[in-house]
């Protein structure tokens, strides 16, 4: 993946989280510390965050980086609750669980 191709990536995932968090752009820069046009500004492509900014948005998005990239998982705070979620139960409960996600899982 080049470069280019990873920025379109990155802003893609942005998008997505934010809009999964229901905010707007304005909103979520004003949050990290940022001008009110930071984020749209990285949306549109024409630049991209420091590290330091990047830890803020993942702050502000209840993700961790690795889950900002991990561009299979389209819902990275809800799978984390399921996770914890999961851990809390007995094993026997957490047999119940994998088989019921077995059942309705595509093969």
């Amino acid at each position: 993946m080049d470069y280019s191709e990873l920025d379109k990536c990155f802003i893609k995932r942005l998008s997505q989280l934010r809009g999964l968090k229901k905010v707007s752009a304005r909103e979520m820069s004003l949050s990290i510390g940022q001008s009110e046009a930071y984020i749209n500004s990285i949306e549109n492509g024409n630049s991209l965050p420091s590290m330091t900014v990047f830890f803020y948005i993942c702050e502000y998005l209840g993700v961790t980086p690795s889950e900002f990239f991990d561009f299979d998982n389209r819902n990275p705070q809800e799978t984390g609750e399921l996770i914890a979620g999961f851990r809390r139960l007995n094993l026997k409960q957490q047999g119940l669980v994998l088989a019921l996600i077995k059942e309705i899982t595509p093969r």
